[in-house]
Parts: structure tokens; sequence; C-alpha cells
């Protein structure tokens, strides 16, 4: 079981693919998302979201003013300025 996870910025996809975990900073503090969560909708607060792949390998990205939203596995970061890190 994964997540499909889609991280886009204002002006463009910025990452697609599928991950075991996504954290990310929402305005209420950090969050953990794994196969499974419930839907959900959270503003994003500036900082790292950080997906672990299932291979174990970590993709690091910034990410600021914007929202995160959890439906079936899906996990949508859209945020104005998004960007690898």
């Amino acid at each position: 079981m994964a997540l499909h996870v889609e991280l886009v910025a204002a002006d463009q996809a910025v990452w697609t693919g599928e991950a075991k975990m996504v954290v990310a900073k929402t305005v209420e503090g950090e969050i953990g998302l794994l196969p499974g969560h419930e839907p959900m909708l959270a503003i994003l607060g500036s900082g790292e979201v950080r997906i672990t792949l299932e291979g174990g390998e970590v993709i690091k990205a910034s990410a600021e003013d914007g929202f995160l939203s959890v439906e079936k596995d899906v996990v949508t970061v859209v945020a104005r300025h998004a960007a690898l890190i």
C-alpha cells in the first residue's frame, strides 16, 4: 500500500510519484501521513516537506503559502512557492 503524492507550485509541478510516508509542516504543527490516513485539508506552514519512498530514499522540498489535502491515499501539496532541496 502506498501514497500517491503530488507536489505542485503555482507555476509548475515539482514532484509526483508513489511514497510510503509524507511529513509536512502545517500552521498547526508537523504532520506525518501514511497510507490509510483519514481525509483532511490543512493549511501549509513555511517549511520542509519530506517524502519517503518505498525503498527508504527521502525527497525533500521547501513549500510555503498553500494547502495540503489527503483523500483515498492521494496526498496533494499545493504551494505558492515550492522547490526540491
